[in-house]
């Protein structure tokens, strides 16, 4: 069962990705779709804030992987740049996917072949310049509880 969500604005977004740093366990991969500017960085921004991390979170799109450190490890992939499954593998994909952490993927349709079977599939979407509409498709896997504030942002 998918869930479609709409945002209005980064903050909402950045909400979001709170929402999902709230209930992600270590081996939870998230696997994120969406064009150049639909907020993919900005949920893993809030992600990253309620797991603990200190840093600021950016878009790793040169250096592939950012690491962090939080109650819980957070690997961020950007895979913008990568043109290769083989080159996907050499960076140790494997590793950050079936590591100690949880792992956010952008950019993810570039190795669907290799994503794990238990993961949770983020689709962003523009809507208008400041709304953005979120389809969450869980893999072998539940959604949790929505909190109320979300369940009003629920479009089906």
């Amino acid at each position: 069962m998918s869930a479609v969500f709409r945002t209005r604005g980064a903050e909402e977004t950045k909400e979001f990705g709170r929402w999902f740093g709230a209930w992600v366990e270590v081996g939870d991969v998230l696997a994120l779709y969406g064009e150049l500017g639909t907020g993919k960085t900005v949920l893993v921004k809030g992600l990253s804030e309620a797991v603990g991390v200190k840093e600021n979170v950016e878009s790793p799109t040169f250096t592939i992987v950012g690491e962090y450190k939080g109650r819980i490890p957070l690997y961020h992939m950007d895979l913008f740049r990568m043109s290769s499954v083989e080159e996907i593998l050499r960076i140790g994909y494997e590793e950050y996917v079936y590591g100690d952490g949880v792992c956010v993927i952008e950019w993810a349709e570039k190795i669907e072949q290799l994503l794990p079977k238990r993961r949770l599939d983020i689709r962003l979407f523009h809507v208008a310049e400041d709304e953005r509409r979120i389809e969450v498709i869980p893999r072998s896997m539940a959604l949790p509880s929505l909190p109320e504030h979300l369940l009003q942002r629920v479009q089906g």
